[in-house]
């Protein structure tokens, strides 16, 4: 079997888990999997078993492949997904398959092909081949996750022990499709900050109804749900869209925005957005410091309760939110300014709860493997945009402890992650194993050899049951 097939094998495997927020059975069937089929196929050992850890949480899988060599890298990625029902797919996806598409020849469909289990099942035989082709010169942490869409609590967490779980390592690399929309990859020295919270308000806290009361009364009863929108636009005006505050970059993020605005176009940026409109103005330079400057505070969900009772004053109003501040910006500043403006007479009875945070975090230009990241695009025909840190949050500051870097990269095309028809290209799959073998060799000593490759001979059988299906692999 060729290095695209046996992908396409595993991902087909990864994808039929719902490995879905909320959904345990599944996520922990999948952390146990993924575990098993590394210590048979790659001669992992298990540094947190799986079977070990809470029920009530994802697992966080943990392994080490100890190569002899003098040199650690660690592998980050994740096994969770976002939610998806059938509705218009082309394949259902916790099914996935191979599809044709004009445009782009043939892909792969399935929820997580993107994101990120096309990743991980490219990464994974990757490594198979590696140790079996006595290639691999470098020892390996590898660290999988299954709350990265919702904050990643347990794996912080679990970085946080002292002494720290995980070795010292070169850097830290998240394996991931960064050839976004087929455009260039990019390079990210650093990451947003993340705050989630909910903001609510209580109407018996303040004067207001202490249950649903006839909209009637609207004319002289104060209504929850108006205070709520009142004190978002308090602490975050809905003219700026939320925006908290800027911070001017510094000169060395400036050199790095001009050489990036010779090549960065804002309408490619948002040719998949529709009806979008641009919250800001000016040359591309400025666009992007205000884009990463920014401190903003978003709105995921609204709502009061009771629900759907458009003839009833709410007793009670909520929204879910989150505060996404840059590593330059103050963050424990910024909320406290948030919660002193909600203490104010005029806003009482708001109350501002905050569920998880974690700060953000910048590293340099020519951090260990980050020269390394650039050269194996390069090598494969790929001139990388380099940002002084990504608009995106992710939990780096969390492994600030293991390496001087937390990368996210990788060559490869997919699309559509969060939404219908999630998709990697066959050869982005094939592109993106290319440039992660170019950036873990890059890292190799004179120890390749010093370990037996694997030859895959194991034979066992796992079973599990998840929604829908019987899950069995046999080796």
């Amino acid at each position: 079997m060729n290095r695209l097939d046996a992908t396409l094998e595993l991902l087909n495997e990864l994808t039929r888990w719902p490995s879905v927020s909320g959904q345990l059975d599944a996520q922990h069937g999948l952390a146990a999997w993924l575990e098993s089929w590394m210590v048979t196929q790659l001669n992992a050992r298990v540094t947190y078993p799986v079977a070990s850890q809470a029920a009530d949480k994802p697992p966080v899988v943990h392994v080490r492949i100890d190569t002899g060599s003098s040199k650690t890298v660690v592998l980050y990625n994740m096994y969770d997904v976002m939610p998806a029902d059938d509705a218009g797919w082309d394949v259902p996806p916790f099914v996935g398959g191979v599809c044709h598409w004009d445009a782009l020849g043939d892909v792969f469909v399935g929820r997580g092909a993107e994101n990120n289990k096309g990743p991980v099942a490219a990464m994974l035989i990757l490594l198979r081949e590696l140790l079996q082709n006595n290639q691999l010169g470098i020892n390996l942490e590898i660290l999988l996750e299954g709350e990265e869409e919702v904050g990643s609590g347990t794996l912080r967490r679990y970085l946080a022990q002292q002494p720290c779980p995980v070795a010292p390592a070169e850097a830290v690399l998240f394996p991931s499709l960064c050839e976004y929309g087929g455009g260039a990859p990019r390079v990210y020295l650093g990451f947003t900050g993340l705050a989630t919270g909910r903001l609510s308000v209580t109407g018996g806290d303040w004067g207001g109804p202490s249950s649903a009361i006839h909209a009637s009364n609207a004319g002289w009863i104060a209504n929850p749900a108006w205070r709520l929108l009142q004190a978002l636009d308090a602490i975050a005006p809905a003219a700026d869209s939320g925006v908290l505050g800027h911070i001017t970059p510094d000169d060395e993020a400036n050199a790095l925005l001009a050489t990036l605005a010779q090549s960065f176009s804002i309408d490619d940026e948002l040719r998949f957005r529709r009806s979008q409109q641009l919250m800001i103005t000016g040359d591309t330079v400025t666009c992007l410091q205000t884009l990463l400057g920014s401190s903003v505070l978003t709105l995921a969900e609204l709502h009061s309760d009771p629900v759907g009772g458009r003839g009833v004053i709410p007793f009670r109003a909520s929204a879910e939110l989150a505060f996404r501040i840059p590593p330059a910006f103050d963050q424990d500043a910024m909320i406290v300014a948030a919660q002193q403006r909600l203490a104010q007479p005029d806003l009482n009875g708001t109350v501002l709860e905050l569920v998880d945070r974690y700060p953000g975090v910048r590293f340099g230009r020519h951090a260990s493997g980050v020269d390394e990241l650039i050269t194996s695009y390069q090598k494969l025909g790929a001139q990388p945009q380099i940002w002084p840190w990504a608009p995106g949050c992710a939990p780096a500051y969390a492994f600030a402890a293991i390496a001087p870097a937390f990368l996210i990269g990788g060559l490869g095309h997919g699309g559509n992650a969060h939404a219908v028809n999630e998709f990697v290209t066959l050869t982005g799959l094939e592109r993106f194993q290319q440039s992660l073998s170019l950036w873990l060799t890059a890292f190799n000593d004179s120890a390749i050899g010093r370990v037996a490759p694997h030859q895959g001979n194991t034979r066992e059988v796992l079973k599990y049951t998840i929604t829908g299906h019987s899950n069995e692999d046999s080796r």
